[in-house]
């Protein structure tokens, strides 16, 4: 196997493991720690706050510097140094300072990683999708079995060994790898705002933003709203290890039909496909339905990363593609999730969870037309332009 590769699947897998650590157990170790909600609320709300800067910032050193290891290494050790704050320190101001440091420096990796996938699978010749996959196998084990690791090490006081322990190995990998770097010359803020004016790129965001919305309002929602239906910890923590293990399938083989259809059109049907999942969403009664409506996260947000991952590749220049990636992600980190926390606690808190999924199935079905008919209309000035010359 060619041995990038094999490290890049790798560090998919681990990075995505420490997110299994954060994601479920950090608001539990917070409420452990005698935070109030709200101030929980305030320390959960500064991870996509922090992104919307984060991410771009740190796309831009990529490319400009033409490396993507040594940026990697870099945040992973700064979020390290910060982690090792953020489980040592009491009180809540210092702790909040410690959690805007961390997430400073690890939410940018995310799309940076994406980057590295995407050349270093270019460079082998197979998808990205099919290296992209190893993450969410990595996240669902893990997330099926940190709960089990934490009651043994006598629990969520003793998150920190599991977080310190699972950050060793990609940190080990990441120093093993071969940094790849762009093809044309490094970029400067003058060529790099050709980009962030880009017409087409700025309304795919907006459409971005507008569809994922619910779906990140679900990541807020989905545990309060099982346990409101009588689920335990244990099926609340199924139902992330059975979303993240439903990309797999899609990872791995939707690389092989993207080419036959417009990334825009698959990610307009996606929309639609969202409308029915939260209708479900919002009708359930019992925890067991939503359980086993996780698995549809294969055919949403999975199809929606693929094609919208692969449509920014499209129309960004190769030499700004860390870029692309980042401002991607910090949309659907940072500005979706900021404006999903704080639009879906207002609707929840007037109408309920059910009113809450209810208005997020109108909203992506509007965004999932919106999709179409941007498809349709630049599929109109490609013929017109075609019958031009």
């Amino acid at each position: 196997m060619n041995r990038q590769l094999a490290i890049v699947k790798a560090l998919n897998a681990l990075y995505y493991c420490s997110n299994a650590v954060l994601l479920p157990y950090l608001p539990l170790y917070f409420a452990f720690k005698g935070y109030t909600a709200v101030e929980v609320g305030l320390l959960l709300m500064v991870g996509p706050f922090v992104a919307i800067v984060a991410q771009p910032v740190w796309g831009y050193v990529s490319d400009r510097f033409q490396t993507v290891k040594w940026v990697l290494l870099l945040l992973w050790s700064l979020q390290l140094l910060c982690s090792i704050g953020l489980f040592t320190v009491t009180g809540f101001p210092i702790t909040l300072l410690f959690t805007t440091l961390l997430y400073f420096f690890l939410m940018p990796s995310s799309p940076l990683l994406d980057s590295l996938t995407i050349r270093s699978a270019t460079d082998a010749g197979v998808s990205y999708g099919t290296v992209r996959m190893w993450g969410s196998i990595g996240f669902s084990i893990f997330a099926a079995l940190s709960g089990a690791i934490l009651v043994a090490i006598g629990g969520v006081d003793n998150l920190k060994w599991i977080y310190w322990g699972v950050w060793l190995f990609p940190m080990l990998l990441a120093a093993l790898l071969k940094d790849v770097k762009a093809s044309a010359p490094p970029i400067t803020l003058r060529s790099l705002s050709t980009v962030v004016r880009s017409r087409p790129l700025l309304w795919f965001l907006l459409l971005v933003f507008v569809m994922m919305l619910p779906h990140r309002m679900n990541d807020g929602f989905l545990g309060l709203h099982m346990s409101d239906l009588g689920a335990s910890e244990q099926m609340v923590g199924l139902a992330w290890s059975i979303a993240a293990l439903s990309e797999v399938p899609t990872f791995a083989l939707l690389h092989r039909y993207l080419h036959k259809v417009h990334e825009l059109a698959l990610i307009g049907v996606v929309g639609l496909l969202y409308v029915v999942r939260w209708i479900v969403y919002a009708l359930a009664t019992d925890p067991l339905l939503l359980l086993v409506m996780q698995a549809s996260h294969s055919i949403t947000y999975a199809v929606f990363w693929v094609s919208a991952v692969a449509y920014v590749v499209r129309i960004v220049p190769n030499e700004f593609r860390s870029t692309g990636q980042s401002i991607l992600s910090a949309m659907f980190v940072g500005v979706t999730g900021l404006a999903s926390g704080t639009l879906g606690g207002w609707i929840e808190g007037w109408g309920g969870y059910e009113s809450a999924y209810m208005i997020g199935a109108v909203v992506a079905g509007i965004a999932g037309v919106a999709f179409l008919l941007t498809h349709a209309a630049q599929r109109g000035t490609l013929r017109r332009g075609s019958r031009g010359t």
